[in-house]
This record gives structure tokens, sequence and C-alpha cells, in this order.
């Protein structure tokens, strides 16, 4: 068997050959993919053991092309694919080019089952349970307009959700006349009996809908999803559970949540291609929820009705098979200890600092690898630039009306090296301030 070291040596490999307009390389970075799955799931030590592993994640990064010039810590917002999924699109694409009415629909389309069926498998569903989108905003949209509801309807949700969902329910308040209601839970949220009990009193005899985050995107918050599914399934209100940062990105399973339907993004912490996220809904409900794009009646019960989106790339959702196979080689229980590990690692670092306030827990099971600090005193946009402009590095400027601060967001790619780039960078403002 190939060292994890000299197998990813050979990512560098020269190109080579080419048949029938088809390069044969990336077929065989496919298979060294798996090759390396089996090598790092056979690694000894488990998730906190392997979590300040340096050498096993060192050869994990070495999967990725990504540029070291920069340190990249907003990879909440959207994530570099290793090379060999990257390689696989681009495999996928070439061969849609070469007759697309026949390699892209008739050949490529209908492998998107394989990789429907080994989804549903990772995380414990069914595959007539799971529809393939461009993105966790896509999959919500899908239920949030797909949801009858009707004027003076409410719908009920934090004022910490994403933007572009509130929007989406602004549109429907300025175009229906139903009513967005939106409550406010602490920072951090670190007693989920409360988080359920905010949400089950603001519930009033008009709600017919209720949206809640599985990881809240500005401060990385995690809240008790399986306790708000039980508790909207009491009062027989539909739940829209907005996954997109949650999926492989700390380990559960969908089936262990209990919820009627999940949204989520794949090029996030999955790694898929740019452009990918996933939809699943209950079987039993599929019925009830009308697809974006019309789809034809014998389709209603059919989960694919919701991939009706017309001319679309095979190639990027084919891909998606080899960002599982990264995924499941590192393992999910790993992956979210080192996350956790990067965030304690800068985290606890700052919080030395008096004027360092941290908006994320750093209890178990209430956050993961993204959290969001304050330097009070100072502007968290001008702090933002800074880091860039001086330091060439990526982190999102949070400005909410109950909080501010940095979104960190690291990978199982960052170097702790880049993690002291950032604290030396904090701390030099802390000491002298921003430059004028």
């Amino acid at each position: 068997m190939h060292t994890r070291r000299a197998f990813l040596g050979t990512l560098s490999l020269p190109a080579a050959a080419v048949v029938a307009g088809i390069p044969l390389r990336p077929t065989a970075l496919r298979a060294r993919a798996h090759d390396l799955a089996r090598e790092l799931a056979a690694h000894p030590g488990g998730p906190a053991e392997t979590a300040g592993d340096e050498d096993f994640w060192f050869e994990v990064s070495r999967a990725f092309t990504v540029d070291r010039t920069l340190v990249n810590l907003n990879n909440g917002g959207v994530s570099p694919s290793p090379a060999w999924v990257q390689e696989a699109m681009k495999r996928h694409l070439d061969y849609s080019n070469l007759a697309p009415p026949y390699t892209m629909w008739r050949i490529l389309e209908p492998q998107r089952e394989g990789v429907r069926e080994r989804m549903a498998r990772a995380w414990g569903v069914d595959p007539e349970e799971v529809a393939f989108t461009r993105n966790a905003s896509e999959s919500l949209q899908i239920l949030q307009l797909g949801i009858d509801l009707a004027r003076g309807d409410e719908v009920l949700t934090t004022t910490q959700d994403y933007p572009r969902m509130i929007t989406t329910f602004k549109q429907r308040e300025r175009r229906e006349g139903i009513v967005l209601r939106q409550i406010r839970i602490p920072i951090p949220a670190e007693d989920p009996q409360e988080v359920v009990r905010r949400f089950e009193e603001a519930i009033t005899p008009r709600t017919r809908l209720i949206l809640a985050c599985h990881m809240i995107n500005i401060t990385g918050q995690i809240l008790p999803v399986r306790e708000l599914a039980a508790m909207a399934r009491r009062h027989d209100i539909p739940l829209i559970i907005d996954g997109a940062h949650a999926l492989a990105h700390f380990d559960f399973q969908l089936s262990d949540l209990a919820c009627d339907n999940y949204s989520t993004s794949l090029h996030k912490w999955l790694f898929a291609p740019h452009g990918t996220g996933l939809l699943y809904v209950r079987r039993e409900k599929i019925p009830e929820i009308w697809p974006l794009m019309a789809a034809p009646e014998r389709m209603d019960s059919d989960i694919r009705k919701f991939e009706e989106i017309g001319t679309h790339p095979a190639a990027n959702y084919l891909a998606i098979g080899e960002a599982l196979t990264f995924h499941q080689g590192i393992g999910g229980a790993r992956k979210d200890a080192r996350l956790v590990y990067l965030r304690d690692y800068w985290a606890k670092r700052l919080l030395a600092h008096d004027r360092v306030r941290l908006h994320t827990s750093l209890k178990p099971g209430f956050a993961c690898g993204i959290a969001t600090v304050e330097v009070e005193g100072i502007d968290p946009h001008a702090l933002n630039d800074h880091l860039w402009n001086r330091h060439r590095i990526l982190a999102v400027a949070i400005k909410h009306p109950e909080f501010e601060g940095i979104r960190v967001s690291p990978s199982v790619y960052t170097r702790l090296e880049e993690l002291d780039r950032f604290a030396d960078a904090v701390e030099d403002v802390l000491r002298n301030g921003l430059p004028a």
C-alpha cells in the first residue's frame, strides 16, 4: 500500500495521454482519491488524537490547490475543492462537450442517480428523499415559496437568519400579504431549552410556518434542530431547516434530526464543486411542496421535481461523488474535531486580551469551526479591511444590530502558522490600533 505522503505526491504528476478527446489522468486521479480515502480512514488515531496531528492534516492539505500567499479564513462563504474534485468536474465537462445531447444527456445525466444513492446513504436517508440543487438558497426557496400560505398567515424565524431567506419572506409579505415575525435568541445560545422556549412562546394562532438554522452563518451557533422539529410537530406547523453551514462541517446524521426537510450547500464544507446544493424532503411531505420551476403532475410525489430547472451541467453534480469520497476518507468525526481544534487555537489565544469578546460558544456541541470575534473599540469593517490590505488575510466583517465582529472560518487545509499570522495581526491592532 502506498503511504499517504507518497500518494499525495502523485497529485503533481504530469498530464497523461488523451484518448478520444477524454484525458486519462483525471480518471487515475479519481482512483487514487479512493486509495487516499482508505488510507486516511486507516489512520490509527481517533478524532481527539487526530485533531492536533499536524502530519496528518498536512497530508490532507496537499489535496488542495489553494493560494498560500494569502490566508483564507472565509471558508464559510465558499470553499475550494480538492484537486481531484476539480479534475473530475473538468473531465465530465470535457466529455459533455463532445456531443452534449448524447454525452451529457444520455450518458452522464443518468449517473446522477449513483451520486444520489451515495449521498443518501452517507447521511442515513432514502435516495428518493434527496434532490440536488445549486445551493442552499435554492433549496430553501423551494420550501419557502413552495408551501402554500394565505394573506395574514404568519411565518416565524429569528433576527439572525440568513439575509436572502429573510428577503424571500419579505417578498411574500409584499406580494401575498403574509406576516414575517422574528424573535431574538441569546448570543451565544448555550441553553437549548431556552431556544426552543423562545420559538414556542412566539407561536400564535396565525403561525403557519417556522424557519430555523441548524448553524447560524454569522456566529457559527448550532441550534437544537431535533428539539425544534419535535416542538413544531406538536403544533402541527411545518419547520424549514437551513443547514447551509452544517452538513459535512460537524458530525451528524440527517436521519437523527427527525426533521421533515433540510437544505444545504455542498460547496462549503463538503468541498464539492461550486454551485452544488442538496435538498432533503421526507417522502410523505414531497407532494405538499410546489417546485420552483413547474413540473408535470406525474412528478408530484417525485423528489426529482425539485431538479426541474431546464438545461444544466452534469459535471458539477457528478463530481460531488469525489468530494464525498474525500470527506469519508477524513471521517466526519475527525473533521469535526479538527475544525474545533483550529477554532480554539486562535480564539483562546485572543481571549487572553481584555478587549476581545467572542460571540460564539466554545462549549462542546454549540459551535464548530466558525466563530465571530469582536475587538472592542475597533470597527469590524475597518479591521477586516486592514487584515486584507496589510496582511492578505480574508475574513468577514459582521455588523448586526445585536452584535458585531469578524467571522473567522478556517478549513481542513488551514495551517497553524496561518492562524498565528491572523492572531499576530489582531494583537498588533490591540497594542497599536489601526494605522491612520
